[in-house]
Formats: structure tokens, C-alpha cells, sequence
């Protein structure tokens, strides 16, 4: 089954808020966004949200 979930906060590699669209199928999870390669996840509010969404089991 496929999810899609949009997550809304402040990306630091672009300085503003914006929205990520996370898209989760049989393969993982996809975000439209750098995570977790950018070099700010450490400190970003969107990237402790995607994480938090992979820690939860899917229904």
C-alpha cells in the first residue's frame, strides 16, 4: 500500500519554510527533499519529523 503525508516546517538548506511530500511504498520511504543527505538534518525541523515518521511501523 502506498501512504503519501505532507510535512510542513523550516528547511535550512533553502532558509524558509516550506513543504516536503514523504511517499512511502514497498521499497521505503521517499521524501521530495535532501533528507537524509542534507547537511543540515542534524538541525532541521522537517528532518526530525521524517525521522520520527520512520521509527513509527506501518499499519
Amino acid at each position: 500500500m502506498d501512504d503519501e503525508i505532507m510535512l510542513s516546517g523550516y528547511c535550512r538548506a533553502i532558509d524558509q519554510s516550506r513543504m516536503v511530500l514523504v511517499e512511502s511504498d514497498s521499497t521505503g520511504m521517499h521524501a521530495d527533499c535532501s533528507y537524509p543527505d542534507c547537511p543540515h538534518a542534524s538541525a532541521c525541523q522537517l528532518a526530525q519529523q521524517l525521522c520520527q515518521l520512520r521509527s513509527v511501523p506501518s499499519t
